[in-house]
């Protein structure tokens, strides 16, 4: 089965992480299919904090891919930032 799921990088105590599709079967930071963005839980001032290629994504869940619930609650809290910026750059 095909997951989206993080994979840990950084260095120890300030943790990064990459939103990735792996196969379930290989471990966390392990050979992965595709990067589809990162979440920098640490992130200060004006560096961004998520990001993620929702057309990717949008792709991958229609082909079957399942979400961790961690990569769920990033979804969810990236959509709802998403179009507060938007119409104030429009």
């Amino acid at each position: 089965m095909v997951v989206i799921r993080l994979s840990r990088g950084g260095s120890k105590g300030r943790p990064f992480f990459n939103i990735v599709v792996a196969d379930k079967r290989v471990r966390r930071d392990g050979s992965f299919i595709e990067r589809l963005g990162f979440y920098n839980p640490t992130a200060k001032g004006g560096e961004e904090t998520l990001r993620i290629a929702q057309d990717r994504l949008t792709y991958w869940r229609s082909v079957g891919a399942q979400a961790s619930p961690t990569v769920e609650r990033l979804i969810k809290q990236g959509a709802k930032a998403t179009p507060a910026a938007a119409p104030a750059a429009a």
